[in-house]
């Protein structure tokens, strides 16, 4: 049985953090998703997609302790029911209220509080909702706890950022799983490959525990690892993992480290799927996957290629999420990202598709049809990786450009 209503989602970007230049994102409102949430998904729907990945936005919902008031959320859920569009809705996308300090067990106590708050409100129009409490704890303890790329800029605590964000995870699920039994959780962290640049014995056990690092915060829920945190194995029904060109390089990880789809030591998405599926033993789907430019139909080619392949090899994939579904204003710099299928609206909510993406869409989801329909499995492997390699270089450039451009600015 399939856990969405399409094998294909659409991700709408939530992020709402604070820049170092205290700036507070909010892609959301920058998108105007809010302003024309009906519009979206039935223009989603239009392109056979009828499952989305939204967020809730913590810091709109609770301006003042303990009090919650979901205006914010009102347009979009209740677009999401107009619609009939099943949505994935994260909790906590990166950003939270002002004046909570995230190392601190006010933190735990005040998401669950607002946790229970978004399960009651979403319980009220959603019989069986499904949540991702803290979407990517691992990526967010590396930027926010030991890179000092997002906030709150900490470097040397990333492990403490990580059992905090697990802890606030178990706790909620806990809270909500008692307020609405039917409630089904997602656990959502980006799938890497990390290898040694050097075969020395100590740099090839150092690759290796940094790889196995993406599984610590689900066996942290699941009480595989860290029992003491409270983590349960039926804590998590999906697993969601985030795939982007840049997901793969060599240890120690400083510059000209990425390995590019090319280089005869990439992995191919097959491989890490099934890697992830082995570790996990649930249903998985790909909860983030695009890039930008004229790349973005070649890169889908080859994901749901390597997707179909693992369904195939007997690996449950239930879905590929394209994310962002529209394109949004850089984080730091406010640049055009061209990462979507559709861009940005105009006045009246209307937006232009990306034509050679949506022909490629349309193509990948005959085949997914026949795969579900029981039709073997044809590898095609149609795309040129080299060609993919020029754009993973530039996704690079642009991402350590902009991280320059916004630390400059503050």
């Amino acid at each position: 049985m399939r856990a969405f209503q399409s094998f294909f989602l659409g991700g709408f970007e939530c992020s709402t953090h604070r820049l170092r230049n205290g700036k507070r994102l909010d892609l959301v409102r920058a998108t105007k998703h809010d302003e024309f949430a009906v519009k979206d998904f039935r223009l989603l729907q239009r392109h056979g997609i009828y499952s989305a990945r939204e967020g809730l936005r913590w810091y709109l919902i609770e301006t003042r302790p303990y009090r919650f008031n979901f205006s914010s959320a009102r347009a979009i859920l209740d677009a999401a029911c107009e619609t009939d569009t099943q949505v994935i809705w994260d909790l906590w996308h990166y950003g939270w209220p002002d004046d909570i300090d995230i190392f601190s067990p006010q933190f735990i106590s005040r998401f669950v509080a607002f946790s229970c708050a978004a399960a009651e409100h979403l319980t009220e129009k959603i019989e069986a909702p499904l949540i991702c409490p803290i979407n990517e704890i691992s990526f967010f303890s590396w930027a926010g706890g030991d890179a000092g790329i997002l906030n709150p800029f900490a470097q040397g605590r990333g492990n403490k950022m990580k059992r905090q964000l697990v802890r606030a995870s178990i706790e909620s699920i806990r809270a909500m799983r008692q307020l609405n039994p039917r409630i089904r959780f997602f656990h959502i962290d980006p799938m890497i490959n990390v290898i040694a640049r050097d075969l020395t014995p100590e740099s090839v056990a150092a690759s290796n525990d940094y790889h196995r690092s993406q599984f610590e915060a689900y066996d942290m829920i699941t009480g595989r690892q860290a029992p003491e945190l409270g983590g349960q194995e039926d804590f998590v029904d999906f697993v969601g993992v985030n795939y982007y060109i840049h997901n793969q390089w060599t240890y120690p990880g400083e510059g000209g480290s990425m390995i590019v789809p090319s280089d005869p030591r990439y992995r191919h998405v097959r491989d890490l799927l099934q890697e992830n599926f082995d570790h996990h033993s649930k249903p998985l789907f790909v909860a983030e996957t695009g890039i930008e430019d004229e790349t973005r139909p070649a890169w889908l080619r080859y994901v749901c290629n390597e997707v179909f392949a693992a369904i195939a090899n007997g690996v449950p994939v239930q879905g590929v999420c394209l994310y962002p579904i529209v394109n949004h204003p850089g984080w730091e710099d406010d640049r055009h990202c061209y990462n979507g299928l559709f861009d940005y609206a105009d006045d009246w909510g209307d937006r232009e598709a990306f034509e050679p993406l949506a022909i490629e869409l349309a193509r990948q989801q005959r085949f997914a049809e026949a795969i579900d329909a029981g039709e073997p499995f044809v590898d095609r492997r149609e795309t040129d990786v080299s060609a993919l390699d020029w754009a993973a270089h530039l996704m690079e450039e642009r991402t350590d450009d902009s991280r320059t451009a916004e630390s400059a600015a503050s």
